[in-house]
């Protein structure tokens, strides 16, 4: 049987998707910026796909910037408003910990050119707290960027709150919203979000497009430059058809949103409820209450989590052990380091991360295959098994 488990770091496309996006890449296949009629008539159909994520979102349509990724559209917000806006009393980002890798190199791109970083610290939860927000900030911060949603912890920050207490400094808010959707419920203006970003392919929408919000009005210096397009904020030919996959992704998951987190909740909890009950040891990193009910990254105990990786993935069955953006070179997670776990612990972890095709027979099999692959590798881990915790996980 095949079992994909790793939803965090792509989905797989919706088949209505797909039908949306067909037509744009067999039969209306004229540039959006040219002015004949064929064009014209492609224009209109990328301002209505704008305007339907934007209402979705509860953002201005002017501030959807439509790009390839959401890696880019981190990129185009920290690097281009901090390098647009920067002055000698505003020169300090501060980002938190567990952010992506996209937001973190691009602050420290900025720290290279002498701009002051800093990083917000999680708790032992997982979250950023508003408390450690207010300790960091002062008058002299520019921009604040912490994820609504962690992506190897599925830990959820009140963004809203964050946000609030950054403008009370002058300050300016972003937020990478790519694990947060349809998980969360977005409304960027009432959140106070200035900036966020997000993917369409982590809900179930086509790869190599993406957005990034930018607040109209806001100043920002363009990271691609070369033409016009999306309000000269990044230039190149649209993709027109992720942009409709991604427009239609948003609809199909939000008009969906209440059936799926019920589904997805119920298999992540049995799921759990099953492998603490069949194998001895086991920890759940990060907060179980406070997160997106798709996520479950387990400490499994003196093995590897890279064997447990590959001895699943004979069986069929496809996890991860953290962000698939940083899974090729093998470190251990600055995440789960950051959240407290031992160094000897580190290795020792894989995340779960379901999503809408997955069912209760393939989440059987996962158990099954689970316990004789852990049970094989225990017999011959030279670290002495743990005994069962009472605490299960951290509330």
């Amino acid at each position: 049987m095949k079992v994909y488990l790793d939803n965090s770091a792509t989905t797989k496309l919706d088949s209505r998707v797909f039908a949306a996006m067909k037509p744009y890449l067999l039969d209306k296949y004229a540039n959006p910026s040219s002015i004949h009629l064929e064009g014209q008539a492609l224009y209109l159909a990328l301002e209505k796909a704008r305007n339907e994520v934007a209402e979705i979102l509860g953002a201005q349509t002017r501030g959807i910037i439509f790009t390839a990724s959401a890696t880019e559209a981190n990129n185009l917000i920290i690097k281009g408003f901090a390098r647009a806006n920067r002055t000698s009393q505003k020169n300090k980002i501060l980002v938190s910990e567990l952010e992506h890798p996209a937001v973190l190199e691009a602050a420290r791109e900025l720290a290279d050119e002498g701009f002051e970083l800093d990083y917000l610290k999680a708790n032992k939860r997982g979250i950023i707290e508003s408390s450690e927000l207010e300790k960091k900030i002062d008058d002299k911060v520019l921009l604040v960027s912490v994820m609504a949603v962690n992506n190897e912890i599925g830990t959820i920050n009140d963004i809203t709150t964050l946000a609030k207490i950054t403008h009370k400094f002058g300050a300016y808010f972003h937020s990478d919203i790519v694990q947060a959707i349809p998980y969360l419920k977005i409304e960027a203006e009432k959140m106070g979000l200035d900036f966020f970003s997000l993917s369409a392919h982590k809900f179930n929408g086509p790869k190599g497009v993406g957005l990034a919000y930018i607040k109209p009005g806001l100043k920002i210096k363009a990271q691609i430059v070369g033409g016009g397009q999306e309000e000269n904020h990044r230039a190149g030919t649209h993709n027109l058809p992720g942009i409709i996959g991604l427009a239609e992704a948003l609809k199909i998951a939000y008009k969906e949103r209440s059936s799926y987190l019920k589904n997805v909740r119920t298999l992540r909890d049995y799921l759990w409820r099953s492998l603490n009950k069949e194998i001895k040891g086991l920890k759940v990193n990060g907060c179980l209450k406070s997160r997106v009910p798709a996520n479950l990254n387990i400490m499994f105990g003196s093995i590897e989590g890279e064997a447990i990786l590959m001895d699943l993935a004979y069986k069929g069955i496809s996890v991860s052990t953290g962000s698939a953006c940083s899974a090729s070179n093998l470190k251990s997670s600055y995440v789960l380091r950051a959240i407290g776990l031992e160094a000897y612990n580190l290795n020792s972890n894989i995340r779960f991360s379901l999503g809408k095709y997955n069912t209760k027979k393939e989440i059987d099999y996962t158990i099954k295959a689970l316990k004789e692959t852990v049970a094989r590798l225990r017999s011959f881990s030279p670290v002495k098994t743990p005994a069962k915790s009472k605490s299960k996980t951290k509330k």
